[in-house]
């Protein structure tokens, strides 16, 4: 069942046109490539490259399409252009021509326009990102903005006159809106810098007069927010204090789609721009993500505002392309060739609220058995610390339900989609707090029908973190631990990671100058002497994020130490697995290990 689960492909949209037809990233391969989906539903593959499409747009009132894509999973994007009327590369596909290369450096796509492509880059210094407007005809580059900063996103005004930058702010996980004149090269300030506020998806009206953003300030929860351009003004467009929302101007100029979060959950429906009154919620399949879906992009819609597209995935559907049509109210899923037929048992998971240490209230799914399990657990942690564990498709958590473990899925303290609050309860020195989350998760497991004697730690990114701190923290707890792609060392994690992400990064754990000796005390491999349960360690060889490093000294320590460690290094990925032959190469092994260590 493993091998059937993670050969499952996934779709996600990335553009539509005017005339209806769709761009999509589709794995059916098993690496990620750009398919043209026609209006009447014929496919097309346009790229069949060695790795990762990362993004691709249409370029307007052209046969063109710009495309983003890396090598070997090291995220350093560079841009090219397909011809889609052109045949001649192989087995008929468009040839790509380069357009934006420079292996040294990131290049990611922000946007396309009839004559120009918007797009950042680190190329100046290694460290900040700059917006780049190129001429599709010249070649020439002109700097919009080099202020300096992680630009996280760019959001055009529909006249190309104006861009909304957000950039990361000075607190952890918060974000300043900057605003572009594209002539003048202005930057005007929205938000400010240092405020403790998370903006996120800027949509503009369709006549460029004002834009809808998300944003916490001043509250807890995301609320949905209005920037008038003429009066220089914000105003509040709909505000739950329960639930984060998001929103998407209808191209229409009277609509726009609004995300609600809920416990992990994301609905859409239907509002009135003037006064985000609801119109209709949207059928979409129950228990899953319509947006907020992570390193998938968000709702888009048609340039005449008559349908959308909405990428939507829960746990017992992979992720794929739903069409949404707005006088209707219809909902259909764009269908995909030959899609393989979704194993049996598949099934939600049941939401708990777990008691810390400190009596706050840590969210948990938990996914059972079908057979009611084994009585062992794994315990999966989601990464960021600023991620989310949603309501979305993971096939290993059904395929860990199907060795006989109860899979644990918490929102520990720092986790986004539950506040402000919670997400600032692990900054700093407050990082050892969310691990503590670990130690109370353990201590109610009995009451799930868990043995805690035979439960094991999985994660990735910074949930690799947390499996080498439970370890290393709470050596008498857990039985195993699987890390992929995890910091053993906060310390060398900053000292070695790329140069524009320890700038992101300390913004979160802390600054090495003036918080080291934190950093050292919250640190596994500094307490690798505690460690006493096996660790299985997969890492990709050209990670930009957390070095290969990291897990080669980790898995150094337990060896010297004699502790059963098995690393696995994967040449042609980055932070993670991408590739489905090195899923199902590292994978089964990782099972094999849990069945092992966590056996009667």
């Amino acid at each position: 069942m493993l091998k059937t689960l993670l050969s499952l492909p996934t779709v996600m949209a990335f553009d539509v046109d005017s005339e209806g037809r769709l761009l999509v990233g589709y794995d059916g391969s098993g690496i990620r490539q750009i398919h043209e989906v026609e209006p009447d539903g014929q496919w097309r593959a346009l790229t069949a490259l060695d790795d990762t499409v990362r993004a691709a747009r249409f370029v307007p009132d052209s046969s063109k399409v710009v495309v983003e894509h890396d090598s070997g999973g090291d995220e350093r994007g560079q841009l090219s252009i397909l011809n889609l009327e052109d045949r001649s590369g192989p087995d008929g596909l468009p040839g790509l021509t380069p357009l934006v290369h420079d292996p040294e450096y990131f290049h990611h796509l922000a946007d396309a326009t009839p004559t120009r492509i918007l797009f950042l880059t680190n190329r100046r210094n290694n460290v900040d990102f700059d917006l780049i407007a190129r001429d599709l005809e010249t070649g020439a580059e002109t700097v919009l903005y080099d202020g300096g900063g992680y630009v996280a996103s760019v959001h055009a005004s529909p006249d190309e006159r104006l861009v909304v930058i957000i950039l990361a702010g000075g607190p952890g996980n918060s974000t300043q809106l900057l605003l572009v004149d594209v002539t003048t090269r202005a930057v005007t300030e929205l938000t400010a810098y240092d405020a403790p506020n998370y903006q996120d998806g800027p949509s503009w009206l369709p006549d460029s007069s004002a834009f809808v953003v998300a944003s916490d300030a001043g509250r807890d929860r995301m609320a949905l927010r209005r920037y008038d351009l003429g009066t220089a003004t914000w105003t509040d467009l709909l505000v739950d204090d329960e639930h984060d929302l998001a929103g998407w101007v209808c191209p229409d100029g009277e609509h726009l789609l609004i995300g609600t979060t809920d416990d992990g959950g994301v609905s859409m429906a239907l509002h009135k721009l003037a006064d985000a009154s609801l119109v209709a919620p949207l059928d979409l399949p129950t228990g899953g993500c319509a947006a907020r879906l992570m390193m998938a992009p968000d709702p888009l819609w048609s340039p005449d505002g008559t349908f959308a597209l909405l990428n939507h995935s829960s746990p017992v559907e992979p992720l794929s392309v739903f069409r949404y049509h707005r006088e209707t109210g219809e909902v259909v899923a764009i269908h995909v060739p030959d899609m393989p037929v979704l194993p049996e048992g598949l099934a939600h998971p049941e939401s708990h609220r777990v008691t810390s240490f400190d009596d706050e209230r840590v969210p948990v799914f938990v996914y059972r058995p079908a057979d009611g399990g084994d009585g062992s657990a794994v315990v999966l942690v989601h990464g960021g610390p600023e991620g989310a564990s949603l309501r979305i498709w993971n096939p290993l958590i059904p395929a860990l339900a199907a060795q006989g473990h109860t899979v644990v899925v918490p929102n520990v303290r720092g986790s986004a989609a539950f506040g402000k609050r919670w997400y600032s309860l692990d900054d700093k020195h407050l990082r050892l707090d969310s691990v503590k989350d670990l130690g109370a998760i353990h201590k109610w497991l009995p009451s799930i029908g868990v043995d805690p004697g035979r439960t094991a730690l999985w994660g990735g990114s910074y949930g690799g973190y947390m499996v080498l701190a439970g370890l290393a923290f709470q050596s008498d707890l857990w039985a195993a631990g699987v890390d992929i792609v995890g910091i053993a060392s906060l310390v060398t994690f900053l000292e070695n990671t790329s140069e524009y992400r320890k700038v992101a990064r300390e913004r979160e754990y802390g600054v090495l100058a003036e918080d080291r000796d934190f950093l050292e005390q919250a640190s596994p491999l500094n307490r690798v002497d505690d460690i006493r349960a096996p660790l299985f360690v997969i890492h990709g060889a050209n990670d930009p994020r957390v070095p290969l490093s990291e897990a080669e000294q980790i898995a150094k320590a337990l060896e010297k130490r004699g502790v059963p460690c098995q690393l696995l290094v994967y040449p042609d990925e980055g932070h993670g697995l991408a590739k489905r032959v090195n899923r199902l190469d590292a994978y089964p092994q990782a099972f094999a290990f849990l069945r092992v260590h966590l056996a009667n």
